[in-house]
């Protein structure tokens, strides 16, 4: 090799080492959220999980059992039926959960988004715990209509199911507990907290006019139920939907006639995402239940005291404005994340 041509070679594998080294430093890698996280500006979480701390070997079984069909009676539903990741763990393609035998249950499927932050679920709180909550679906008979102990028997008849509960638990013994711990563990996961109203709240970005004005009719009209920043107060209320009520709502579970009528309060985070709307899906966009506030509020003797006045006054211009606003709502990392997805 020649003088001239070794001293190219070694200037060109010298610049090229130094743009690789400037590459290196100049580029920004985002870390990562953890799998469970507090987001900035949230508040403490109910502490369900004080017993049940998220592993990864934990999370993995619950993303897996989640996705399974196998906890279905006939193995054709699986949770990801009735809540879609890409409908904010919400179901958008029926007005009510849609079980075995294309049975129809009574509600819509709520989403599931950050739940570590409740201490009672479902429409009516009838499950007061986070790892009990699974056992609902599984065993009502027009959802998966299973048992729990048939859903050991048949993973225990599993490959890979003793393998992963080993990882999880450190012992390949399947029990009830274990199932429900792994399903709350993948459940407490699901946070949702980088839309860009987060994004404006943490000073990363900035509202158009139109956001900004919806955000304030948001404040005036609708953050007395729905407070920041979980955008639920996590109370059960009657919106006006009904003057007599075929479902009782709370009082399913209190018994008490003061709360027939009333559901808990959904959050409004990827509300766009998560149509219908309202406890039976009877609103099938979110046009349609502004307009239930303005005009089609119904008075019952359970009517929520902020409702009892009547309809709102909500502009034709307000409503599109509040609709802008909803939508900063819409975080599309949670809709995205494969930590997520069936896999």
């Amino acid at each position: 090799m020649s003088k001239n041509l070794y001293f190219c070679l070694t200037i060109v594998l010298a610049f090229a080492f130094l743009s690789s080294c400037k590459k290196s430093d100049d580029e920004t890698t985002e870390t990562p959220k953890p799998l469970f996280y507090v987001p900035d500006g949230f508040p403490a979480p109910s502490g369900q999980l004080q017993n049940n701390p998220v592993t990864t070997a934990g999370f993995a079984l619950g993303r897996k059992l989640f996705y399974d069909p196998i906890l279905s009676k006939d193995s054709t539903v699986n949770c990801g039926t009735c809540h879609q990741q890409f409908g904010a763990f919400a179901q958008v393609d029926h007005k009510v959960s849609h079980g075995i035998n294309n049975l129809l249950g009574t509600r819509n499927s709520p989403t599931l988004i950050n739940l570590a932050w409740h201490s009672e679920f479902f429409w009516d709180g009838g499950s007061n715990h986070i790892e009990v909550q699974p056992i609902g679906p599984i065993t009502n008979p027009v959802e998966m209509d299973e048992t729990l102990n048939g859903v050991i028997a048949k993973l225990n008849r599993s490959t890979f199911y003793p393998s992963m509960f080993r990882s999880a638990y450190g012992t390949d013994t399947i029990t009830s507990q274990g199932i429900l711990r792994a399903l709350s563990q993948f459940m407490s996961c699901l946070i949702s907290a980088n839309s860009k109203y987060d994004q404006v709240r943490n000073g990363q970005a900035t509202f158009t006019a139109t956001e900004d004005s919806g955000y304030t009719i948001f404040k005036s009209k609708c953050e007395s139920c729905h407070k920041e920043p979980l955008l639920t107060d996590l109370s059960y209320r009657n919106n006006g939907l009904d003057a007599h009520f075929t479902d009782p709502g709370r009082a399913r579970i209190t018994t008490l006639a003061a709360d027939s009528g009333k559901f808990k309060v959904p959050t409004l985070r990827n509300i766009v995402l998560s149509y219908p709307y309202m406890h039976d899906g009877r609103l099938g966009s979110l046009s349609k239940v502004i307009d239930h506030y303005r005009s089609t509020i119904v008075q019952s003797s359970t009517i929520d005291p902020l409702l009892s006045s009547g309809n709102m006054a909500i502009s034709d211009a307000e409503k599109a404005q509040l609709i802008a606003f909803l939508n900063t709502l819409t975080d599309q990392t949670f809709i995205t994340d494969k930590r997520f997805s069936a896999q």
